[in-house]
């Protein structure tokens, strides 16, 4: 790996942790649920892109299925959480 490529994603790797102690922040802080719905969306997206660039970094694959469950997980529960803001009920 090139020291610039390596240097890029150490700083990259830093910036998301970044976004992820704020995307906590508005998590714990948030006024509304729908906030911290928001946030939650947020922090999933994140921690995908988090994974991507781990492994880009580690040069494995292991990583980019994770990403994938990941997304696929946090689509979900985003959905369910929507609906619960909406009805009052996930389970009709």
């Amino acid at each position: 790996m090139s020291p610039v490529l390596s240097v890029a994603i150490t700083v990259t790797l830093l910036m998301y942790v970044l976004a992820m102690g704020l995307g906590l922040m508005r998590l714990l802080r948030g006024p509304s649920a729908q906030d911290r719905v928001l946030a939650v969306d947020f922090m999933y997206v994140v921690g995908m892109l988090l994974m991507l660039v781990l492994a880009i970094r580690y040069d494995s694959s292991m990583y980019f299925e994770g990403a994938l469950l990941m997304v696929l997980f946090g689509f979900v529960s985003s959905v369910a959480l929507a609906k619960f803001l909406l009805r009052g009920e996930v389970i009709e």
